[in-house]
């Protein structure tokens, strides 16, 4: 199964956020990687620019070109604002429904999560990450791992009242899709129209 296995760290200083999650490395060194990276003043070009956002997507995500440019051909192909579309898509995907519902602390172990069985979709056991989940649908964890450590230390203490499209049972272990997101309603730093720009030149 194709994903990122690179430093992350380098990644997240690339793009000054973290986009894997809490970063050590980059809250002391906010600036890019490298020996000059502390004094680097390079002004990117302007497809520079959209590549960078289109990257940092597909980073915060953890999909790969073919799988994001997918996922784009699908947006571009539906109703409504292509961008906005794009992002309801990945929103959509399994491995970051199990993230958003605070069973897994990151995306990458979200992803994990799902790939060992750990995840069940309506009832049945899923492994595939990329799944697309649609509203209505539940997300919930597998009987035999509801006594996993990581899956309680993440769910301790997290606030799921953050997101208005899911709704969570805690006796259940189990979360809702209500519906998809409105853009203002999804967190990432994302500027997806460079994005739709990049794809459209």
């Amino acid at each position: 199964m194709a994903r990122y296995t690179g430093p992350k760290s380098k990644i997240a200083r690339r793009f000054g956020e973290p986009i894997f999650g809490p970063d050590k490395v980059l809250s002391k060194k906010n600036y890019a990687p490298g020996m000059h990276g502390n004094n680097r003043r390079r002004k990117s070009s302007e497809y520079g620019i959209m590549l960078a956002e289109k990257q940092k997507a597909k980073y915060t995500y953890g999909v790969l070109e073919r799988q994001f440019r997918n996922a784009f051909n699908k947006a571009d192909s539906a109703p409504g604002i292509t961008g906005e579309v794009l992002l309801q898509h990945l929103e959509s995907r399994l491995d970051n429904l199990v993230y958003r519902l605070g069973i897994a602390p990151t995306r990458a172990a979200a992803r994990q999560l799902v790939s060992h069985c750990h995840i069940v979709l309506d009832g049945k056991v899923n492994n595939i990450p990329s799944c697309f989940v649609k509203p209505g649908q539940i997300i919930g964890v597998r009987e035999r791992s509801k006594s996993l450590e990581v899956i309680q230390d993440s769910l301790a203490g997290f606030n799921h009242s953050k997101y208005s499209w899911l709704e969570w049972d805690a006796s259940a272990m189990a979360g809702k899709y209500l519906n998809m997101p409105e853009r203002a309603e999804i967190p990432e730093n994302i500027k997806e129209q460079l994005i739709v720009e990049l794809y459209s030149k």
